[in-house]
């Protein structure tokens, strides 16, 4: 299940709070040299070719520094806008438009970047039986963040975090002396639970087949491995592949395959989008 924007209300708050803390702290000295209630208009332009995300802590970064006149939007979040397109503008107090700038840009450009990115592995599986999904691989502190411009970008959320599916991978299996073993005490602990495990050949595929996992991660799958790997699937199982995924390796694996693709790239690897702040005064 996908994040939904109106459930993010307290993490937006907070990730607004600690960006604004750690840039102004005592003071923005540098505004100090503007009169306290002059007025200007800004802007916000786009440089590069993007998918538009993040306006909510946008708007949160100039809320929390006591609000502005206005702040309007002429695009939305999953937006797809050109170079040059003028994303929103802004009418209020200077100090507070030159102070809330950089945090309010941060936020806008990283969240575009992780949508864009996405936007480009969603179009190569489209039409497909294939799911591209985020990870937990997320700057820390903005995991919600990350993970709502991945889907605004038209890809899905795997689980949020290690509370609510399990992933059960080498390591795990090893702490817990076997794929069955680990299987079982899932079940045992948490029946409701979602229940995905991580294989690295065939092998260990039908032992994971055998316990009944709900979903079976094939990593680093071969193309050959994964055309076994079909023929031992029953139709109740779901495979996900993963390794080192990028846009390449997804369009090499032969449709039908696997139900899902998790790909680090999306939240791991992003470029943020090159934005202008221009400010104009009244």
């Amino acid at each position: 299940m996908n994040i939904d924007l109106k459930d993010l209300r307290k993490d937006i708050n907070r990730s607004v709070r600690i960006a604004l803390e750690e840039d102004i702290g005592p003071g923005d000295i540098t505004a100090e040299l503007i009169p306290a209630e002059q007025k200007a208009t800004a802007t916000v332009i786009t440089r590069e070719d993007c998918v538009v995300c993040g306006q909510a802590w946008f708007d949160e970064t100039f809320e929390q520094l006591g609000g502005l006149d206005v702040i309007e939007w002429h695009v939305k979040d999953g937006d797809c806008v050109k170079a040059g397109k003028v994303l929103v503008t802004l009418k209020g107090n200077t100090r507070r438009l030159l102070t809330g700038e950089r945090t309010a840009l941060n936020f806008l450009q990283l969240l575009s970047g992780t949508a864009t990115t996405s936007a480009q592995y969603a179009e190569l599986v489209k039409g497909t039986d294939t799911i591209v999904l985020d990870t937990r691989k997320t700057i820390p502190g903005l995991r919600t963040a990350q993970k709502y411009a991945v889907a605004v970008g038209g890809c899905a959320n795997h689980r949020i975090g290690l509370f609510d599916a399990f992933l059960i991978k080498e390591n795990h299996i090893e702490a817990c002396g076997g794929i069955a073993e680990a299987i079982s005490k899932a079940k045992a602990l948490y029946p409701e639970k979602t229940i995905e495990i991580e294989v690295e050949n065939l092998d260990q595929l039908e032992l994971a087949l055998k316990a009944k996992a709900n979903i079976i991660m094939l990593d680093n799958f071969s193309t050959e491995m994964l055309n076994k790997a079909k023929k031992l699937k029953p139709e109740e199982s779901r495979f996900e592949i993963s390794g080192n995924m990028d846009l390449s390796k997804l369009a090499n694996i032969p449709d039908k395959l696997v139900d899902f693709a998790s790909v680090g790239r999306l939240t791991k690897d992003l470029k943020a989008i090159d934005l202008s702040f221009k400010l104009a005064s009244c």
